[in-house]
């Protein structure tokens, strides 16, 4: 047995011991689960299982036994899994309070985000109100998002220019996809967060070191939440090491970034044919006086893991949900003439241009993205909620600080809400469909919910949505887009940051002739 198993092992029953002696015993009426075994609880279940798809299937088939609220112990602790769109609705919306904080986060998170508690990990209180209100009621504001319109052309013109270019290497015009839309997510958020267009060497290092950090840490400093810290010193210094490099070239980038933005003039000027935006993510943190800490200002450090988590958060998951919804938009050629059509028609009332703001008047463009994030969510779970009370849900105790997950993916797919829910068809979303005026805040009934809801939901619901739309219709309105010989798509899942396309499909595009 190799030796970092070992210790992996041996960390996990010294602290799942120690876990057991000092938590107080009381009889739970938990919702059930397998039988689980003493110090290990259900680990030996999850060791059965190789991929997401597979701890999908474990927790249906529990769900379908045992019903819909399924207890999986890791160690002593529990975890509740919430596999019914009504029982999520009770738990996330008209419990919201009570579900509304997260697990402690383990040490590797804490290391990545150097021990601060960025927004989606605070537990619910204070401080997390007002990080999350900044970011939604002030950086997230429509008006801030308008203001960068001309941000989102330069970056679409960024995009189509890559697109355009990779399709000319190759004679039959095919492109791989996946990288160019990350790179175009990246670039908007990036352009967001520090407010100033950077050049594509720039954003292209800095997009490097984003994208090696998180999978690194989750990857590689997983086993420092088990090994005690003297080991993991000892045994582990290697990694830890490399994962400290990637930290400080983080830093390199960023940081002088936010310290030009403190000491910036306030009044928008004009450099060359750079527009330097008067107001960025990075602002609206150096503003805020933690009320909670005697209205200490954020250093520098913090505004950098806060500036992470937006890049993190926002990019992968956008560039994925535009990524299925564009094969679907491939794999289906009479969705894409209907887009067409309905673009052309925008574009002929305005001489040619499509214009941001008449997105919200193309009924058929939002249809095409609501069923991609039903048929295809970025996420299958949520981010664990922790519960701050003991509550009873449906009959079932949760205890305080048990870990509460919900299996989203599941919800958009339920074919009792939803006609031949395995197709791909944007008409249910229009007038007469079994998704017209669905709400995916979960205020009203829960259909399906790829951003979350409750409390928790995801804060650039917006923001997702625009670019979503902004991009679908830009795309399809430069390119007329198939797969090579006509080969059907393959829509087969694995699980990386997001659930990804595990075949990801050559695409040919072509100049359209109008545009």
């Amino acid at each position: 047995m190799e030796p970092q198993l070992i210790l992996l092992l041996l960390g996990l029953l010294i602290s799942t011991v120690i876990y057991s002696l000092f938590t107080p015993t009381k009889k739970k009426r938990l919702p059930p689960g397998p039988p689980a075994f003493p110090i290990i609880g259900n680990l030996y279940c999850l060791r059965l299982t190789n991929s997401l798809s597979d701890i999908e299937t474990l927790l249906r088939n529990l769900a379908l036994r045992l019903g819909p609220i399924v207890t999986i112990d890791v160690g002593s602790h529990p975890n509740i899994f919430i596999a019914d769109r009504v029982v999520a609705r009770k738990a996330l919306v008209e419990l919201g309070a009570t579900f509304a904080s997260r697990p402690y986060p383990p040490l590797d998170y804490r290391l990545l985000n150097s021990r601060f508690s960025i927004i989606s990990s605070s537990p619910y209180g204070p401080t997390w109100r007002q990080l999350r209100r900044n970011l939604t009621s002030e950086f997230l504001h429509p008006s801030t998002m308008c203001a960068f319109s001309d941000g989102r052309r330069w970056v679409l013109g960024l995009l189509l220019k890559r697109l355009q270019s990779k399709s000319q290497e190759f004679s039959d015009r095919v492109v791989d996809v996946k990288e160019s839309f990350q790179f175009a997510m990246f670039a908007i958020l990036l352009l967001m967060c520090f407010g100033e267009r950077m050049d594509e060497q720039t954003i292209r290092e800095i997009e490097d070191v984003q994208r090696n950090i998180l999978p690194f840490s989750t990857k590689h400093l997983g086993v420092f939440n088990l090994v005690p810290k003297l080991l993991s010193k000892i045994f582990l210094r290697k990694r830890f090491n490399t994962f400290l490099k990637l930290k400080h070239r983080q830093s390199e980038l960023l940081l002088p970034l936010i310290r030009a933005r403190r000491n910036r003039p306030t009044v928008e000027s004009e450099v060359g044919e750079q527009k330097q935006f008067t107001y960025s993510y990075v602002d609206s943190l150096l503003d805020i006086s933690l009320a909670e800490e005697g209205g200490r200002r954020l250093s520098d450090e913090e505004v950098l893991v806060l500036c992470s988590e937006l890049l993190t958060a926002g990019t992968d998951t956008t560039a994925t949900a535009l990524q299925w919804t564009m094969a679907q938009i491939v794999d289906q050629r009479s969705v894409q003439q209907k887009l067409v059509e309905e673009i052309e028609n925008v574009v002929k009332r305005n001489g040619g241009e499509l214009k941001e703001e008449d997105l919200q008047k193309m009924p058929y463009l939002k249809a095409v993205v609501m069923e991609g994030l039903r048929r295809h969510p970025p996420s299958h779970f949520v981010l664990p909620h922790a519960v701050t009370k003991d509550v009873e849900l449906e009959g079932w105790l949760i205890p305080r600080n048990s870990s509460v997950n919900v299996m989203v993916a599941d919800f958009g797919l339920d074919d009792k809400v939803w006609k031949e829910p395995m197709e791909f068809k944007p008409e249910r979303f229009m007038e007469g469909g079994d998704g017209e005026g669905v709400d995916i805040t979960g205020n009203r009934e829960l259909k399906m919910m790829p951003f979350g809801v409750g409390r928790r939901i995801c804060p650039g619901i917006a923001l997702a949505m625009l670019h979503m739309q902004y991009f679908v219709a830009n795309l399809v309105k430069e390119f007329e887009w198939e797969t090579v010989d006509g080969k059907k798509v393959d829509f087969s899942e694995k699980s990386e940051f997001t659930v990804v396309m595990k075949n990801p499909p050559r695409l040919r595009i072509t100049p359209r002739s109008n545009a």
